[in-house]
């Protein structure tokens, strides 16, 4: 039993002993590369390695800054740049110690990214054996040849259900793969070798899904790990500069962070001013100006000024290795969703083959039947055990489940929506709460012009036209706008000299032989602009203002991220529903109402990190909540793995953001929520039927097939007529209308 104030990496640690009885003692030593692990007994190498990456994957640096500890089952300890973990209570058997490298981001990648190639080419050669033979076997008169497609389709897609049923009996266990490969080889025993086919194909096909799943978010997690800056420059005290590693960088050192720069670590300005693009890691699209003292976040990125920044947290600590470790907690913390056979499958295959087993031997020994020749008259214990095998055996109950599954979301991918797996499509229709993020989900993300002010007015044209001409060259968030802004307007672009970047400021230039100005309203005392500051109009709530000033020209554009309009009926309709609706946003308290009041959102919170995002979702979810939340940026990540659904949004969504999301709202359409909602409740009724159906004809006819009363060709009808009646059922939802839906 854990202790309750465990540490979730002790429980870790103490879940992997558990698991793994034959695991002595482990020492990771990351300088030298090598992970070197005692283990009693016989314990395949292959599996010791993939358990190994899974728990250094879940440890993460959690093991850094650990001295000693002590639980019922576990000791931790520190031998120099080494990790021990040693059982309590050892076992007294010989250990066998063995080593192995240390686990390498690449090669996980690399690795999962083969293993779900492997199983996608054996689902397609499953499926094209399966569609070979039943086009053959139906209207040719090549039998043995649609025999000979039938047989690669269940030798390619049962090929991975029988290396783990074999590794299973090996162990004295069997699971619902293992009957699904007894039932597929007395279909062919029976001639109903197109089910059997269509059986594993499915399973098959649903494998190489789970593992592709597994194998993106191995690669997102890798390239976010790869995304932050790896070396730095650093102030020494005499002045002088070093390039370092930025995990040798301590805290208290000052690096220098140059224009256009990642920050590498958490720090505060100690010299100089700039502006910080955080969209990455709090959503605002809008910059934040940093002066001395402010706080600036690994991972985002220097915008325009050259800064010196104290280190205040080293890189295992940074803000952006917190957002990693975040996604692995969350998606360590969410129970994986089982299937229903799942849930059963070990107890009902021991059953079913036990039952068949002892019927065979009643009906031969006991009843006196024959055991192997039936006659017209009498039908042999084989036969009987044989029929009732085939009305026990749960295809269509298995089928109930993924038909309905692969139906829904086929229909959800070409409206727009990618379900990402069968678990978020049944679980959505539970949600009660829907959390969104406001920049890039309820709004654009992209800044764009609201207006354009002249003091006096009247020269609109000529300020956008000069404002053009200064951004063209400019990468920023604000430039993009004013260029796009230029572009589809035409605007002429003007000859320009002596540029040159304020720092913090803006930017400085000649045009026409006339000196401009263009960035923050601090520009205007340095100009020989007749306005003064204190007459100048505050910028409305919600705007970023860029000032352009010339000796004969002042005046203003004005940029906002533009609200998805769109979203007002979706909220209005989650309103009528009972569904409450909730905004995350690191942005403005402000900016946020303003957002708020224009949709209709029931509930506000604002100036929010990721890591309140999540708390804020947890806290939701400890009240009995089942939340959904919506979001586009790396900062959403970690709620998205902690929520009961994830919804990312395809169009401008982050990579990470889409990697932990399990629905897909394609083109940003975020109205496509409510239809996804009415898709998952239609999901869930149809797979409600299936599975009274299924399992009604399984309890009737082994009730019949226990009397002999059912011959063996009504047990094959009745078996293959209720997986077509499943599978009918389920394709459904393929003809749903949409605007039946919404």
């Amino acid at each position: 039993m854990l202790e309750k104030d465990s540490p979730d990496w002790i429980a870790r640690l103490q879940e992997f002993l558990a698991e793994e009885p034959a695991v002595e003692s482990v020492i990771l030593e990351p300088e030298r590369h090598k992970i070197s692990v005692a283990t009693t007994g016989d314990f395949p190498e292959e599996r010791l390695r993939h358990r190994l990456t899974s728990l250094i994957d879940a440890l993460d640096h959690s093991l850094e800054n650990q001295s000693e500890v002590q639980r019922d089952s576990l000791t931790i300890r520190k031998r120099g740049s080494a990790s021990v973990l040693e059982r309590n209570q050892p076992s007294s058997r010989k250990k066998v110690w063995r080593e192995f490298d240390w686990p390498d981001s690449d090669a996980t990648e690399a690795n999962s990214g083969e293993e779900w190639r492997v199983l996608a080419l054996q689902a397609g050669v499953c499926g094209l054996g399966l569609l070979l033979g039943w086009v053959l076997g139906r209207f040719t008169d090549l039998h043995a040849l649609s025999i000979a497609c039938y047989l690669v389709a269940l030798v390619a897609g049962g090929w991975d259900a029988a290396i783990d049923s074999w590794h299973n009996l090996r162990k004295a266990n069997l699971d619902i793969h293992f009957l699904m490969l007894a039932v597929a080889l007395g279909s062919i025993a029976v001639g109903a070798w197109t089910e059997g086919a269509l059986l594993l194909f499915l399973f098959s096909a649903s494998g190489a899904m789970e593992h592709y799943a597994l194998h993106r978010t191995h690669r997102e997690i890798n390239s976010l790990s790869k995304a932050a800056p790896r070396s730095a420059i650093v102030r020494l005290p005499d002045g002088t500069e070093e390039e370092r590693p930025v995990t040798a960088i301590e805290p208290g050192t000052i690096v220098l962070v140059k224009p256009g720069e990642a920050f590498p670590n958490d720090g505060e300005i100690e010299e100089g001013t700039t502006a910080a693009d955080e969209s990455t890691l709090t959503g605002e699209a809008q910059p934040v100006e940093k002066e001395p003292g402010d706080e600036v976040f690994s991972g985002t990125v220097n915008l325009w000024g050259a800064v010196a920044v104290k280190v205040t947290h080293h890189a295992a600590d940074s803000t952006l290795q917190k957002v990693i470790t975040l996604i692995l907690d969350a998606r360590h913390r969410r129970a994986p969703s089982q299937r229903f056979t799942d849930r059963f499958g070990t107890r009902y295959t021991w059953g079913v083959l036990a039952l068949t087993t002892t019927m065979f031997f009643i009906w031969w020994q006991v009843m006196g039947l024959p055991a192997f020749q039936s006659t017209d008259e009498i039908r042999s214990a084989f036969y009987r055990a044989m029929t009732l095998l085939v009305v026990a055996s749960p295809c269509a109950l298995v089928l109930s489940i993924p038909s309905a599954i692969l139906a829904g979301i086929a229909w959800a991918a070409k409206h727009g929506i990618l379900f990402r797996g069968g678990a978020a499509l049944e679980k959505l229709a539970e949600i009660d709460t829907v959390a969104l993020d406001k920049t890039g989900t309820l709004t654009t993300g992209e800044m764009s012009i609201a207006s354009i002010e002249c003091f006096p007015p009247g020269r609109e044209d000529e300020l956008a036209s000069l404002a053009y001409s200064l951004e063209v060259k400019s990468g920023h968030p604000i430039a993009r706008a004013i260029v796009d802004y230029g572009k589809k307007n035409k605007l002429p672009r003007l000859a320009i000299d002596s540029f040159q970047s304020l720092t913090g400021k803006g930017l400085r230039a000649v045009v026409d032989g006339q000196t401009c100005y263009l960035g923050r309203r601090e520009l205007l005392a340095e100009s020989d602009s007749p306005l003064p500051l204190a007459d100048l109009p505050e910028p409305p709530i919600g705007s970023t203002e860029v000032w352009v000033v010339r000796e004969d020209l002042v005046g203003r554009i004005l940029l906002t991220d533009q609200i998805r309009l769109e979203s007002k009926a979706v909220l209005a309709a989650f309103a009528r529903e009972g569904i409450d609706t909730l905004m995350l946003t690191g942005d403005r308290r402000a900016a946020a109402e303003k957002v708020a009041t224009e949709l209709g959102v029931g509930r506000i919170l604002s100036g929010l990190h990721p890591e309140d995002k999540v708390h804020e979702i947890e806290r939701l979810r400890d009240a009995g909540h089942k939340v959904a939340m919506v979001g586009d940026g790396v900062n959403d990540a970690p709620s998205l793995a902690a929520a009961h659904v994830s919804v990312a949004m395809g169009g401008r969504g982050s990579d990470a953001a889409i990697e932990q999301s399990e629905i897909v709202l394609m083109d940003d359409r975020v109205e496509k929520l409510h239809s996804a909602l009415q898709l998952s409740r239609s999901t869930r009724r149809i797979i409600s039927q299936n599975l009274a159906i299924s399992l009604g004809t399984i309890i009737i006819m082994v009730i019949t097939a226990l009397f002999g009363l059912t011959p063996l060709t009504l047990g094959v009808l009745a078996h293959e007529g209720s997986t077509v009646i499943v599978c009918l059922n389920s394709l459904r939802l393929l003809f749903l209308k949409e605007d039946k839906l919404a």
